[in-house]
């Protein structure tokens, strides 16, 4: 009984770097000499390279004419994964270089308002109190799936339960209403209480994630304010801030974010209620990273910097 089966390459049939390497430069340029300067290499040793690849694979990546080269179809679609492989390579190589054998990486995650305005600044001097664990890094719009990605800690706004993890909490939420100086002035709403004509009176800024936030807000005072979800939309608290900064309206924005500008007086608060959130801030971890010394230090370091800043000024006034 004969069988019809797919054909597979070999360990030893794998592509070389090299290999993929012309490849790569010679799609990017369209042209093997272009490639070849900048590899360092002869130009025949770039198309005798893509050769042997094409023979490999058993497929053509290249139209040849005598002008000029151009990708096939499969070209094309092979040019987007040796660049994304290349690119690994690249990244893999790199991390490994930037520390020495006994550096652990640190895989932190965090919501992107939260992450600049509140835990890199946390984070100010971890690297020199503790040289041998690298920090990396990213900002991750919500919703988080821990599952999804390879993360150590991660710094979430949410009901403090995931599957799987422990929650710290950091601090609850507060919002207040904030906008540019000129802004209250020119609206004329400066020391005056909160109507729902002097409501009406401004534009409100909105974040996508909290499309109710301002209809709360009012709700929690008992006051019924008609057009609470009319105003510009922004993704991230942090363009609603700036958007603030420059004039657009008032935004409704954790107080703790804009401890900086209030202190400046670039950012002014409208109205003197605060509006707590149904959730809170935490730093979470997986379970099984809870005994690490990477995880330990950070979390300790975490704590440490929370209740510093609670000794020195309460910064999250409940209404």
């Amino acid at each position: 009984m004969t069988t019809n089966t797919a054909p597979s390459l070999s360990f030893r049939r794998y592509p070389s770097t090299t290999a993929l390497q012309c490849f790569e430069t010679a799609a990017r340029h369209l042209s093997f000499t272009n490639a070849a300067a900048e590899l360092h290499m002869t130009q025949s040793a770039i198309s005798k390279q893509v050769a042997q690849l094409e023979e490999m694979l058993n497929i053509t990546l290249f139209y040849r004419t005598s002008q000029r080269i151009s990708l096939t179809p499969a070209g094309k679609a092979y040019y987007l994964e040796v660049l994304n492989i290349l690119k690994h390579i690249e990244t893999a190589t790199t991390s490994l270089m930037s520390h020495s054998d006994n550096t652990e990486i640190l895989n932190i995650v965090s919501h992107p308002t939260l992450c600049s305005r509140w835990l890199i600044p946390t984070l100010k001097g971890f690297d020199e109190a503790y040289p041998l664990i690298r920090l990396n890094v990213k900002e991750q719009p919500a919703p988080f799936f821990f599952e999804d990605q390879k993360v150590d800690i991660a710094f979430l706004y949410g009901d403090g339960i995931w599957n799987s993890m422990e929650a710290v909490k950091l601090f609850d939420e507060y919002c207040i209403a904030v906008c540019h100086p000129d802004y209250l002035l020119n609206k004329d709403i400066s020391d005056q209480p909160l109507t729902e004509a002097r409501a009406q009176n401004t534009t409100l800024l909105h974040i996508d994630s909290r499309p109710s936030a301002w209809y709360e807000y009012f709700k929690q005072q008992d006051i019924s304010i008609d057009g609470t979800f009319v105003g510009p939309r922004f993704d991230t608290f942090h363009a609603c801030i700036a958007a603030a900064l420059n004039g657009y309206g008032i935004a409704l924005v954790p107080q703790r974010l804009v401890a900086p500008e209030l202190a400046a007086g670039t950012l002014v608060q409208v109205w003197e209620f605060a509006s707590k959130g149904r959730c809170a801030y935490y730093m979470a971890y997986p379970l099984s990273l809870e005994r690490t010394h990477k995880t330990k230090v950070m979390v300790d370091w975490i704590k440490h910097a929370i209740e510093k800043a609670e000794c020195s000024v309460d910064d999250a006034v409940a209404p």
